[in-house]
């Protein structure tokens, strides 16, 4: 069961973990700052086979790759990797994502596209390139129009930094 996981985890995380809405939105709420993205990589693939079959795609279609941090006030709370089937992007979308440090909640938002997110698998790791402690990871994906739009992977280390006052 997904909440034994998570259910000694600080609130904060524990909402985090769980929600099917925007985890910059949930950032900034609690932490009373504006989320800054940072992005580490930013390129189009051809879908290998495990793009492919994340996304419901067939292989070497053209796919957003992209890696960003989302931190707050200099501190990263977050980890994300997302990729994204080109061809089902609306053209402003695509603009957005491609070329600007957007965070994917506020350029669905600015979109006005009508999605929803499903969660497929949270589990605790250790991810040590990306933070030096135990962390979260949550694997979901956005859809629209009853397609995959985007296949996202958060990463949220476990420690002290997510208590907010």
């Amino acid at each position: 069961m997904i909440f034994n996981s998570i259910r000694d985890l600080c609130l904060p995380l524990r909402i985090c973990a769980v929600t099917d809405g925007s985890i910059t939105y949930l950032l900034e709420a609690i932490f009373k700052g504006d989320v800054e993205v940072q992005t580490i990589t930013q390129k189009v693939v051809k879908a290998d086979e495990e793009a492919a079959k994340l996304l419901k795609i067939k292989r070497e279609e053209p796919v957003n790759h992209r890696e960003v941090t989302l931190a707050i006030n200099n501190r990263v709370y977050v980890f994300a990797k997302s990729l994204s089937p080109i061809n089902r992007m609306p053209p402003q979308m695509r603009e957005e994502l491609m070329q600007a440090d957007i965070p994917i909640g506020k350029i669905l938002r600015s979109n006005r596209l009508e999605t929803r997110r499903d969660l497929l698998e949270i589990e605790r790791t250790r991810t040590p390139q990306h933070f030096p402690c135990e962390t979260l990871s949550r694997k979901y994906v956005i859809i629209h129009n009853d397609e995959i739009l985007l296949w996202i992977n958060e990463i949220f280390p476990i420690d002290d930094r997510w208590n907010p006052d």
